[in-house]
């Protein structure tokens, strides 16, 4: 995947996107008027903007996604370890606990994830 740079309210029609998709650009306008009190242009300026970036393709009026919603945030998360943290997950880790309290349920899920990762499943 290259290196989509997104701002705020790219990703929040995208995550539209993702949500509805496979989606009609009729529908995907009324969505935004609705939910991001958008006109009809700016949907598809917004829509012109993130196919030529590579995230989404319209193709006879039918909106998709050409970068699943994971594979996005995945790639967006490696890329805040590699450029803030020299790529060190363990510093990054630590630099996000350290402003707050994680839960005991949050422990448990984190270790699990873990050890699913030692186990190589």
């Amino acid at each position: 995947m290259n290196d989509i740079e997104l701002g705020t309210v790219q990703e929040k029609f995208a995550d539209i996107v993702w949500e509805n998709e496979p989606i009609s650009s009729g529908e995907l306008v009324k969505i935004c008027e609705r939910e991001l009190n958008w006109k009809k242009p700016t949907t598809y300026t917004v829509l012109r903007k993130l196919c030529e970036k590579g995230l989404l393709k319209n193709s006879g009026g039918a909106v998709t996604t050409l970068i699943s919603r994971e594979n996005f945030y995945a790639a967006k998360s490696k890329q805040v370890v590699e450029e803030s943290f020299n790529g060190s997950l363990p510093a990054f880790i630590a630099a996000f606990i350290s402003h707050g309290k994680l839960s005991d349920g949050e422990i448990d899920e984190i270790q699990g994830m873990i050890d699913t990762f030692r186990k190589g499943v």
